[in-house]
């Protein structure tokens, strides 16, 4: 179990600092996704094509992880956060905006970019918050991200039903988030600067043998939370036959479930500690997705989806404080070689489990969910604490 050490205030607006660029990176996203219909409409782009260009964001991301890795270290924590998120509200409005397939591109590129350059610094801040506080907190920032989500969501909802264009929706919310970030920016931590000589250490030398096998946990977790989360309605939807608004409940029962469980998963990761909690909510993952796998029809397929929200939810958020406080390498440092594991994750396991359900069906391609967890929960016994 963690000791814990009083919060002083200076730590409370700190740790309320970190949690709103959560916020905020999970606002502008569940804002833009409520409205991606009727930006496609603007824009005048069928499904297919559309699918095509949203990949667009991809390539900001690689360019962002090659930066952060770099830059990582080597310039201000604080400095590195604060940019990308005002990078993220500025773009915002412009890419709501877009009316033309030139300006949707740049739009999902430079949100790329500014995404992920943002989950790097803000986790490696959440880290030294979590660790001023004496005790595991970096569940509940990541529960912090996944309300803005769902605010996000809620306003893109009411925003479309009340006729407001997705570029006036996207102005309003960027200029409310960034009054707040102005008002306690200033209250984000920052790590120490090391000496000169070792923030120019090789990169190599950051991979470590314990944060490549953290990268790789963070690979297989991201896998398996990324296919459920993007094939979760489909298979009830499509393969159990629920239709549209049964697979809409699928996914809601598994994003309900991530929510709830990262508003619970600190207390639980000081109670058992974060290796024992880790392989625990792997098993759990591997449960629910065999109760979808395996189960007869819809309620296992409803329970399933739900406990494999349960159990996933907060493996990526541990893997993250870990890799962020490995002896001898600075937060930020241990934090970027989780995202160059967790980014190819999600990357892949959309594609994946599509092309293999074009193979062997939609429910096979789902087993690949619980081998992927069980054999992360294997590589938690060589988890050093």
């Amino acid at each position: 179990m963690t000791d814990t050490v009083p919060a002083t205030a200076a730590g409370l607006r700190a740790r309320l600092a970190v949690g709103l660029v959560f916020v905020v990176m999970g606002a502008t996203q569940g804002g833009w996704m409520a409205r991606i219909p009727a930006i496609r409409e603007a824009v005048g782009v069928d499904t297919a094509r559309w699918g095509l260009l949203s990949s667009s964001s991809a390539a900001g991301d690689l360019v962002a992880i090659v930066l952060v890795t770099v830059l990582i270290g080597r310039v201000s924590t604080r400095l590195l956060c604060l940019a990308s998120a005002a990078l993220i509200l500025l773009n915002a409005p412009v890419l709501a905006g877009a009316s033309a397939v030139p300006a949707l591109v740049a739009g999902l590129t430079v949100w790329g970019l500014a995404a992920t350059s943002l989950s790097t610094p803000v986790n490696a801040l959440a880290v030294a918050v979590e660790r001023a506080h004496g005790r595991p907190l970096m569940s509940s920032f990541h529960a912090a991200y996944s309300c803005g989500v769902l605010a996000g969501g809620a306003l893109g909802t009411l925003a479309a039903a009340t006729g407001i264009t997705p570029g006036v929706q996207m102005t309003i919310s960027s200029g409310v988030l960034g009054a707040l970030l102005l008002a306690l920016g200033g209250r984000l931590p920052d790590e120490a600067r090391a000496v000169r000589t070792e923030r120019r250490r090789p990169l190599a030398r950051r991979f470590t043998p314990q944060l490549v096998l953290l990268a790789a946990l963070a690979f297989l977790t991201a896998f398996v939370e990324g296919a459920a989360s993007q094939w979760s309605s489909v298979y009830t939807a499509d393969d159990l036959a629920g239709g549209p608004a049964l697979g809409a409940a699928a996914y809601t029962c598994f994003s309900v479930a991530v929510l709830l469980a990262r508003l619970l998963g600190d207390r639980c990761a000081a109670r058992l500690g974060r290796r024992l909690f880790v392989r625990c909510c792997l098993v759990t993952a591997a449960v629910g997705t065999a109760l979808v796998v395996v189960g007869p029809g819809l309620p296992f397929a409803l329970a399933g989806f739900t406990v494999t929200g349960l159990g996933v939810s907060c493996v990526l958020p541990s893997v993250i404080a870990l890799g962020g406080r490995q002896p001898g390498v600075p937060a930020g440092e241990g934090v970027s070689v989780i995202t160059l594991g967790q980014w190819p994750g999600f990357l892949v396991a959309g594609p994946a489990v599509g092309l293999l359900s074009g193979v062997a069906g939609l429910r096979a391609a789902l087993a690949t969910l619980i081998a992927a967890a069980c054999c992360a929960a294997l590589l938690t016994a060589r988890i050093r604490t």
